[in-house]
């Protein structure tokens, strides 16, 4: 959905719509707004779109699996949030056989495990897990590392905008 101001003196174009996905949050959008979300170091972002049905998602998931603790919110894990967000993309129209997925995140930035498999390595190993179990393939990424990153999905062509401080600004 498009958001007017009313305001036509710039000249310029009307700002798109733009829903916040905070930590342990997902959004989805039938309008083509953007999904936003920031602060991501071990978390890992799974963006997800439908482009036949319109329908895009984005969760931001905390920890690999909601077996390991006991907590409500679905949408802190990596296989109880993505099967809540592909739920909710079907609801609003989507098909499982055509969503695609994109992933960010699963830095190691304060990893003092010994044999390497810190969190942000075993958050991104699950949703790998995950969204192979649903069928649904990763057709970008932009994981590990040791810096943090804020995700921009764009509603309207499902191209997921990443800001790192290392590579700056990419498309995936």
């Amino acid at each position: 959905m498009k958001v007017y101001d009313g305001s036509t003196e710039t000249g310029s174009e009307p700002k798109q719509e733009r829903l916040k996905v905070g930590i342990a949050e997902y959004e989805v959008t039938t309008s083509g707004a953007d999904l936003t979300t920031s602060g991501l170091g071990s978390c890992l972002g799974v963006a997800m779109y439908d482009d036949v049905a319109g329908v895009a998602g984005l969760v931001h998931v905390m920890l690999p699996s909601a077996a390991e603790v006991d907590d409500a919110n679905k949408a802190k894990f990596a296989d109880t949030g993505i099967e809540l967000l592909v739920e909710e993309m079907e609801r609003e129209g989507a098909a499982k056989r055509r969503i695609e997925a994109k992933i960010a995140g699963g830095s190691d930035m304060l990893d003092f495990s010994e044999n390497g498999s810190g969190i942000g390595v075993r958050n991104t190993e699950q949703v790998e897990a995950t969204l192979a179990e649903l069928g649904i393939p990763i057709v970008s990424r932009d994981v590990g590392g040791d810096h943090g990153r804020s995700l921009r999905l764009d509603g309207n062509s499902g191209d997921l905008t990443v800001k790192s401080a290392n590579k700056g600004s990419q498309v995936i």
